[in-house]
């Protein structure tokens, strides 16, 4: 096996533990809520702490990748967050969990835009949205896995255990990294000097283009029209992540072992999205060049996820109501390893400052939803309004497309 394939392997673990750790909140929130006696408005802003300060911490996490290397960053990154994924299950009231999570997610924040600088420097251009999509679709199966695993551990050992382990499990990848990977590939020991010149095709990574300016990043268009479509299209993403589980128990009266299929179908059909995502849009590139390579992807996945949004949220049948949101991930996740793939074709050397500026502004689209959400149903009672305001934000998102040009690269001028 060609080492950045290894190095790719390395990556689809990471993703894999990213998402386990993260869904876990989701799938135990009803024994938190219970435990720790919260509602669901206090809820929302337990989940919204984490968004929050992944949000804060993405664009100098990245900023920091780029100059230092996702070796050293994304160790600091795992450890950091793998501790506090322990520490969750120590929580006795609101506020203590409040801190835990928001100190989570500035640790978590930065693994995506250190994978793509990884990505950036370990595979050549006709390879970029497939190598994004495989750690997308890590994360996917790790978001089906969690309910699978999860639950009957919580049934064994309680929620908080639950936390302990899967810290571990950080920990463990963390050391293995920092030991085996490199930065740049000719340092990588066994790669052969075929390989890194494979790797370096089509590439553009001068170290001269080690920094951008904030101000060539302020004034870009397309990193603006990415860093909007990126945010709304996570008000999609993080319904799934940190709500659907309380949706659909409370809001559509279906049993633990229901819920726990279609968070995992949602998943799991999330994994192949990202695959045939990232695969479908390097096949249009080739063939019809990287704008509507990319674009076609992005404006069909998310067009259609926010029709099937709407549709769910319309439907009276609630396992109708499951199949429907389990098919919005599958078509929303058609765009995700996309968007990741134009942060590296714009971003090149810098592809962690734009990753990073791309996904906090995704986070911030994160955080709101997760505090709306919570704040709407305890409000009205009504799980399907959300719903609503996702739908049209998504469609929001896959116009955001047109606007968005990948040939461009941000540059020091």
């Amino acid at each position: 096996m060609n080492v950045r394939y290894r190095v790719l392997s390395g990556l689809f673990l990471l993703s894999t533990i990213t998402y386990l750790d993260r869904v876990c909140m989701n799938v135990v929130s009803k024994y938190v809520k219970a435990d720790l006696h919260l509602d669901n408005q206090e809820f929302g802003w337990i989940l919204g702490a984490f968004s929050l300060s992944y949000a804060l911490f993405e664009i100098p996490t990245g900023s920091l990748g780029d100059t230092l290397g996702p070796r050293r960053v994304l160790t600091r990154v795992v450890f950091w967050w793998s501790g506090f994924t322990a520490l969750t299950g120590l929580a006795f009231n609101f506020v203590s969990l409040l801190v835990v999570r928001f100190l989570f997610g500035a640790g978590e924040a930065g693994a995506y835009p250190n994978a793509s600088i990884v990505i950036a420097r370990w595979f050549p251009a006709v390879e970029t949205g497939r190598a994004q999509s495989v750690i997308w679709a890590a994360g996917r199966l790790g978001g089906a896995l969690t309910p699978l695993l999860v639950i009957p551990l919580v049934h064994w050992a309680g929620w908080r255990w639950a936390f302990g382990l899967l810290g571990i499990l950080g920990v463990l990848w963390a050391i293995g990294w920092y030991t085996w990977f490199r930065d740049e590939p000719a340092d990588m020991p066994g790669i052969t000097s075929a390989e890194v010149a494979k790797i370096e095709t089509g590439r553009n990574l001068k170290p001269s283009d080690h920094r951008i300016p904030w101000t060539t990043i302020i004034r870009n268009p397309d990193l603006w029209a990415l860093m909007l479509m990126c945010h709304l299209f996570f008000y999609g993403s993080y319904f799934f992540t940190n709500w659907s589980s309380v949706y659909f128990q409370e809001g559509r009266g279906l049993s633990e072992d229901e819920t726990k299929n279609f968070i995992s179908l949602s998943y799991f059909l999330g994994a192949i999205g990202c695959l045939v995502g990232g695969g479908l849009s390097d096949v249009l590139t080739r063939r019809y060049g990287l704008k509507i390579g990319r674009r076609a992807v992005g404006v069909t996945g998310l067009g259609l996820s926010s029709l099937f949004f709407l549709l769910a949220g319309l439907t009276e049948d609630n396992q109708m109501a499951g199949y429907l949101l389990a098919t919005c991930v599958l078509m929303k996740d058609l765009a995700l390893p996309v968007a990741f793939a134009v942060c590296v074709d714009i971003g090149q050397r810098n592809a962690g400052t734009v990753a990073g500026s791309m996904n906090f502004a995704g986070q911030l689209g994160g955080f709101f939803i997760t505090i709306l959400f919570g704040i709407i149903v305890e409000q009205t009672k009504n799980f399907n309004y959300p719903l609503f305001m996702i739908a049209g934000c998504l469609l929001v998102s896959a116009l955001l497309w047109f606007h968005i040009d990948p040939t461009k690269p941000v540059s020091v001028k």
